[in-house]
């Protein structure tokens, strides 16, 4: 099941829950659901973040994805834990510009989540794309809010929150990292595929809904 026992949809076509967003200036990001053929392409991702990017993303020292971390990414769904790369054409390829994980905590209504843009990548909106699809993806969870956990000198990812109306607060378990949350509210339109799929399967999203603009 997708995340707990009362949802009608699943994940055995992986494809089915792919978006594909439109950026300013015109390019297009495909959002989908990590696969295992794409194991080689992670890993190969990682390695190309700058020491510091990639610092801040596994929010510590690290050459590239341990593998113990590899093996949850590739098993999607799994314990209420969900990966997705970010797709873009370069030179006409199919490249990963960008990555996210994401879980869900069914009795809390809580879903946490990091995310990392590639450093050659950043300025062009990817992180505010990705962001704004992981809070469609997670209101179709049924989740209530939306937070995740960073290094306190952490700009960029601080200043992505604040421009997406997140709230900051001390994270409770670390005193170098900041936490940022945000409510999830109804949407009046469907705006991702996973919000497609579970309308499609009947699963009533009550009031965890996504809010548009």
């Amino acid at each position: 099941m997708l995340a707990a026992a009362d949802h009608r949809f699943t994940l055995s076509n992986l494809g089915r829950y792919t978006d594909v967003l439109r950026l300013r200036g015109g390019k297009v990001l495909t959002v989908r659901f990590v696969e295992p053929r794409d194991a080689d392409v992670l890993l190969a991702y990682f390695r190309s973040l700058s020491p510091r990017s990639r610092y801040n993303r596994l929010l510590g020292a690290a050459s590239e994805l341990p593998p113990s971390e590899l093996d949850k990414v590739l098993h999607v769904g799994e314990g209420n834990r969900f990966a997705v790369v970010a797709d873009m054409k370069i030179d006409g390829i199919d490249t990963v510009v960008g990555e996210a994980r994401y879980s869900f905590d069914v009795e809390t209504r809580d879903n946490e989540f990091g995310l990392s843009v590639g450093d050659s990548w950043q300025g062009q909106g990817i992180g505010a794309a990705m962001l704004a699809n992981l809070e469609c993806r997670s209101a179709a969870l049924g989740a209530q809010r939306l937070f995740g956990e960073t290094l306190r000198n952490n700009d960029q990812m601080i200043g992505l929150a604040r421009k997406l109306g997140y709230s900051f607060a001390k994270a409770p378990s670390d005193w170098r990292l900041a936490r940022f949350e945000k409510p999830l509210h109804r949407a009046d339109e469907i705006p991702c595929e996973s919000w497609k799929q579970a309308a499609a399967a009947g699963w009533p999203l009550k009031g965890a809904l996504l809010p548009i603009g």
